[in-house]
């Protein structure tokens, strides 16, 4: 209820202050703007939704095309690929990268291919082929590529990356919504929703709004604390495993 009466006072504000201007007026929102993992989380939906309006405030003209992407914490990571030899899965190459999305997903009105350009998706980064994974170091292309496809591919039977292509629904040229599955296995912090209203392969207009996902209970004090006090966490989680390593084989020797 809240948020639904937060988004038309953000609606009879942005009309009016975007008058002046040509581009259509493109007022997001979503239905909760915090998550919290807990014990047992087993993961939620999110509703993005909105209204597309001209600066008069009526209905925009012509028939708007809408893509929206939620976007979780960048993080570095490097990704490895296993080789059997012998019989045995060994590691083989690897890379790192600096910064790659934690979670992606997206949802449109159509298939991408149909709403704009390769040259677009990429710049705007619509749809799973065109996310801009940066390798750290230098690396050939076509073995960037590899691993690029691969780590895509990882996150998406992970649950962590999806594409919703027809997931957007547009009613009467004004309103949109769409609904996208948050998993179990996101990591807290920031999430940005991006939503972009396209009219022939161009985007006219976009707008932002945020979700923040935060980790509560005991699990959640555990990793604040391994972050605020990483040196004495680790001090503490090797000294408990000492211990717990010597209670183990004094357990067996009494025995």
């Amino acid at each position: 209820m809240r948020s639904a009466l937060a988004f038309l006072m953000a609606l009879l504000v942005a009309v009016p202050c975007a008058a002046q201007g040509r581009d259509p007026v493109l007022v997001p929102d979503v239905s909760e703007h915090r998550i919290v993992l807990r014990q047992g989380f087993t993961g939620a939906d999110l509703l993005l939704f909105g209204a597309l309006l001209d600066p008069a405030g009526g209905r925009a003209r012509g028939d708007y095309d809408i893509v929206v992407v939620l976007k979780g914490p960048a993080q570095p990571i490097r990704l490895r690929e296993k080789e059997r030899w012998f019989g045995i899965w060994i590691n083989a190459d690897s890379t790192a990268y600096r910064s790659v999305p934690s979670f992606y997903a997206l949802a449109s009105s159509r298939p991408v291919a149909d709403i704009v350009d390769e040259r677009t998706a990429a710049i705007y980064e619509l749809g799973l082929p065109w996310l801009q994974l940066s390798p750290t170091g230098s690396i050939e292309p076509e073995e960037q590529a590899r691993f690029s496809a691969g780590l895509v591919d990882l996150r998406e039977r992970q649950g962590l990356y999806a594409q919703y292509e027809g997931g957007v629904e547009v009613s009467e040229g004004v309103l949109y919504r769409a609904r996208l599955p948050i998993p179990s296995n996101v990591i807290p912090g920031r999430y940005v929703a991006e939503t972009f209203a396209i009219i022939d392969g161009r985007v006219v207009t976009s707008a932002t709004s945020e979700v923040e996902v935060v980790k509560e209970g005991v699990s959640g004090r555990i990793a604040t604390e391994a972050e605020d006090a990483s040196f004495f966490y680790g001090l503490f989680a090797i000294g408990l495993s000492l211990f717990m390593g010597w209670a183990a084989s004094r357990l067996f020797t009494l025995v």
